[in-house]
């Protein structure tokens, strides 16, 4: 299911548009450049909670440092972040979101209000449903 973005889905004439005009599925290829098992999760620390260092992405439960410096590899190679090195004593490296990843907060933010609103029971300790605005104190991006 596509959504035309005014919450339709596609009608057949915009189905065949998306057809003629695409050589590979959009959300598919969305897909393959954030898709992999934590690349979501290490846009989030950056996104929403400001971490820039290799060491506080280690904080994320279940990743080890060889996967997570995959994963920044990936990242900066899709142009997702930029590395940058601090001429500190020590070195110190941070990985900044680049535009095109801050391009991607909304879908982010989408995802969170869909698991508030429809997994409670996971994301809350009551297991209480609620919106995501009680949650962080405004509206998700792209909710009228």
């Amino acid at each position: 299911m596509v959504s035309s973005g005014q919450g339709d889905i596609l009608n057949e004439e915009e189905v065949d548009r998306l057809f003629e005009t695409t050589k590979h599925c959009p959300i598919d290829t969305t897909f393959r450049v954030i898709g992999k098992k934590f690349t979501i999760l290490i846009m989030r620390n950056m996104l929403m909670l400001k971490r820039r260092r290799f060491n506080e992405f280690a904080e994320i439960e279940g990743i080890n440092p060889k996967t997570l410096s995959a994963r920044l590899k990936e990242m900066e190679k899709h142009g997702l972040v930029a590395r940058k090195i601090r001429a500190e004593s020590p070195l110190r490296t941070e990985y900044v979101p680049t535009d095109r990843c801050k391009a991607l907060l909304p879908i982010l933010e989408q995802m969170a209000a869909f698991s508030v609103q429809y997994y409670p029971k996971i994301v809350f300790r009551d297991g209480e449903p609620r919106p995501f605005k009680q949650v962080v104190g405004r509206q998700a991006s792209g909710i009228s």
